[in-house]
C-alpha cells in the first residue's frame, strides 16, 4: 500500500509503515511541510495514489462532498495513544490491503474504541 500521513500523524507511523514494506510519506516531506493546503493534499495524494491518514475531520467532509481524497484512514483518537493508532494499523493490514485491491475509493475510520467503520464510493 501506498499512504501519505497527515502533519499531526507520528514521523513513527510512517517508519512503521516503510520498515513493513509499505510505500509512506509524511506531507512535512512535501515542499510546503504542514503549511500544505488540504486541497493539495488531496490532489498530490490522488494522483499518486496515496492513502491520506489522518486526524483531520475536513478530510472527511472532502471525502464525503468531493470524493477526495479518493483513499482515506480518519483516525478519530480520542484518548488512544500513538502507540494503539500504530498497532491498530499494523494489526489490520490485511484488512486494509483486501480494500485497497477490490475499492477505489473508500474511507476508514478507526473509532476511539479501536473499531473501524467503512465508507465506499465505488
Amino acid at each position: 500500500m501506498r499512504f501519505l500521513c497527515d502533519v499531526h500523524i507520528p514521523i513513527k507511523l510512517v517508519k512503521s509503515l516503510t520498515s513493513l514494506g509499505h510505500h509512506a510519506e509524511h506531507v512535512n516531506s512535501m515542499p510546503q511541510k504542514w503549511f500544505t493546503s488540504d486541497s493539495d493534499i488531496c490532489k498530490y495524494a490522488d494522483a499518486n495514489l496515496l492513502t491520506v491518514v489522518t486526524k483531520d475531520k475536513d478530510f472527511r467532509n472532502s471525502f464525503l462532498l468531493l470524493a477526495s481524497p479518493k483513499k482515506l484512514i480518519r483516525i478519530g483518537l480520542g484518548n488512544m495513544s500513538n502507540d494503539l493508532v500504530l498497532s491498530l494499523l499494523k494489526d489490520n493490514l490485511p484488512f486494509l490491503e483486501e480494500l485497497e485491491n477490490n475499492c477505489s475509493s473508500y474511507m476508514v475510520e478507526v473509532n476511539p474504541d479501536g473499531t473501524f467503520s467503512v465508507t465506499r464510493n465505488n
